[in-house]
């Protein structure tokens, strides 16, 4: 009996894994023609793209529109026991320089509730300077087989010269999401380029996210999100917001994905896809669809 009930506890661990949403930032660095035509760069993206239920993608320079249709059509081609869909962000940017964020996710396990592209202030008749270089792009997704069924992603990419401004004023708009949608449950994710010399000790003092314990920080200050082996630097992070998003996070699973190791290339290899790593993390599946799915 006591050999039936440990073999039920690690088939239940084991399903719990299995059942975790997965979710991840990436910055794919400059994701234009060049790379989509790289057939080695694209093998590799889809290995990592099916690893996620949702993931943000940054630094797409896609002026055409016809990149990320085309990964993600070739993306279920690859994992055909899912079905993913994408939204993307409209081409943000000061002068000549644009690039996108794009949501990559699975249809057969989320559904969008809304997006929300934050405005520039500018658009919202205000006179003051404009923040964020690249305005955060915000879904809301409903999940029905986790904890956290209702949960929000505010995707960012910083600047690296005003960082700390960005990520300060992050803490703005997390206030704005409650008063528009009446949700604690966000995480913040995406390339903040939070880490070596576009952040100081001092800086992070003024930081409200950094200050305010409703933020918790899952990937540390000592991580190395960066595919160079000459850094080590924590620019790409997660972070969440509200005791039942806090709650619903797997213990220990937000990390760094290094794919250079994962799939055995050398640092060249790495380099052609991006010099960031995916940060990831894990939520919770709910006990319901555990007992559900054991029976």
């Amino acid at each position: 009996m006591r050999t039936a009930g440990l073999l039920f506890f690690v088939a239940l661990c084991a399903l719990s894994v299995a059942a975790s949403l997965k979710i991840c930032a990436f910055n794919v660095q400059s994701f234009g023609e060049s790379k989509a035509n790289n057939r080695r760069v694209m093998e590799i993206l889809l290995k990592v793209m099916s690893r996620y239920d949702v993931c943000l993608i940054q630094e797409v320079r896609d002026s055409k529109g016809e990149i990320i249709k085309a990964l993600v059509k070739d993306l279920n081609r690859f994992d055909k026991s899912n079905s993913y869909s994408y939204v993307e962000s409209e081409r943000l940017g000061r002068k000549s320089y644009k690039e996108q964020y794009v949501y990559i996710y699975r249809n057969n396990v989320l559904k969008v509730k809304e997006l929300y592209q934050y405005p520039k202030l500018a658009e919202e008749g205000n006179n003051e300077t404009d923040v964020f270089s690249r305005e955060p792009f915000i879904i809301r997704f409903h999940s029905p087989t986790t904890l956290v069924k209702d949960f929000v992603l505010i995707g960012q990419h910083t600047c690296p010269k005003t960082a700390l401004k960005e990520i300060d004023e992050l803490y703005t708009v997390v206030k704005g999401i409650y008063k528009k949608w009446k949700t604690d449950n966000v995480m913040i994710l995406g390339d903040l380029n939070a880490g070596c010399s576009y952040v100081t000790i001092k800086g992070w003092k003024a930081v409200r996210l950094r200050s305010d314990p409703r933020f918790h920080w899952l990937i540390g200050d000592e991580e190395d999100t960066t595919v160079r082996e000459k850094t080590h630097c924590a620019y790409d992070r997660i972070i969440v917001h509200g005791q039942e998003m806090r709650s619903g996070i797997v213990h220990g699973s937000a990390q760094p994905f290094n794919f250079k190791e994962k799939y055995h290339l050398t640092e060249a290899e790495a380099l052609e896809v991006s010099d960031h790593f995916p940060v990831e993390v894990d939520l919770k599946p709910s006990h319901r669809y555990l007992l559900r799915n054991e029976l």
